[in-house]
């Protein structure tokens, strides 16, 4: 029974964890927040606080929200990093996860770089897709853990590859999740009924995985259960615009949607579920 710590049991991080443990895995979920670890306790999952109460494990799974929650976790592990495999699964771009790898390699520690996509309901079931990046032997010694949680797409041999492929990935989600509400806006400004136009044109060209998922949402009201939240937007459109201005390439469309993330968050909605950037439309 391989023990396995899961560092950040949120919306997505807890059914991931849960479904490793199902699968034999011995997990020790770490999460500051108390909720957290409640939930993690009602489905069996043993938690700490901090990844310094955990008992040592073979690999570490990261699943915390932004880089800097990154950069303090591996603050509070030191040099307990030695001899295993962390298998960072978070998206905080290929500049930090760079920055990071190269703290734990030099500590003694092996790294995967393995952003995923999907969100909670994928998560729940297995289906996620997982952007690897690393070490050939490396990446296949984490495979079958990984293969637990969705598909392992292995993306190039470099730290940052998985990364960069999850910085296009939140290009599109971002644009797209704007894009449907804007569209069921619009057609609530031509005095359509949002929910059956939503059903015409989810199926047809016009549709999108994030208007068939966020759709629905959209047109409950603001305390819909929170899937993934507005500030986790801001977060992602932020790093895909920092990207974008390293190497210098034009995203009009995804700075229009940060834009909108922004507002939703300075609105008060930050914690709302992402689909709540709906609101940020006139009625």
């Amino acid at each position: 029974m391989t023990a396995l710590t899961f560092v950040g049991i949120g919306a997505i991080g807890l059914p991931m964890a849960a479904r490793l443990q199902s699968a034999g895995y011995s997990v020790t979920g770490i999460d500051p927040m108390a909720t957290a670890r409640d939930r993690a306790a009602a489905v069996g999952i043993t938690a700490t606080a901090s990844i310094i109460d955990a008992a040592r494990a073979d690999v570490v799974i990261v699943m915390v929200a932004t880089p800097d929650q990154l950069a303090t976790l591996l603050d509070q592990a030191g040099d307990t990093v030695r001899d295993q495999t962390w298998v960072i699964m978070s998206t905080v771009g290929p500049d930090a996860i760079k920055v990071q790898a190269e703290r734990l390699v030099s500590a003694g520690a092996r790294v995967v770089d393995a952003p995923v996509t999907g969100g909670a309901t994928r998560a729940a079931t297995g289906e996620l897709v997982i952007f690897t990046s690393g070490l050939a032997s490396e990446v296949e010694d984490v495979s079958s853990i990984l293969s637990m949680l969705g598909t392992v797409r292995v993306v190039g041999g470099r730290i940052g590859d998985g990364q960069s492929v999850k910085i296009v990935n939140q290009h599109l989600c971002s644009i797209h999740i704007v894009a449907a509400a804007e569209a069921l806006s619009l057609a609530d400004s031509l005095g359509l009924d949002r929910a059956s136009v939503l059903e015409l044109v989810a199926g047809g060209a016009a549709g999108s995985w994030m208007l068939s998922d966020r759709g629905p949402r959209m047109l409950g009201d603001t305390d819909v259960a929170v899937m993934s939240t507005i500030n986790i937007f801001v977060k992602d459109s932020g790093l895909v615009a920092s990207a974008a201005d390293r190497v210098g390439a034009e995203v009009p469309l995804l700075r229009a949607a940060e834009e909108r993330y922004r507002r939703a968050a300075d609105g008060g909605l930050g914690a709302r579920d992402d689909s709540r950037v709906v609101e940020t439309y006139a009625r």
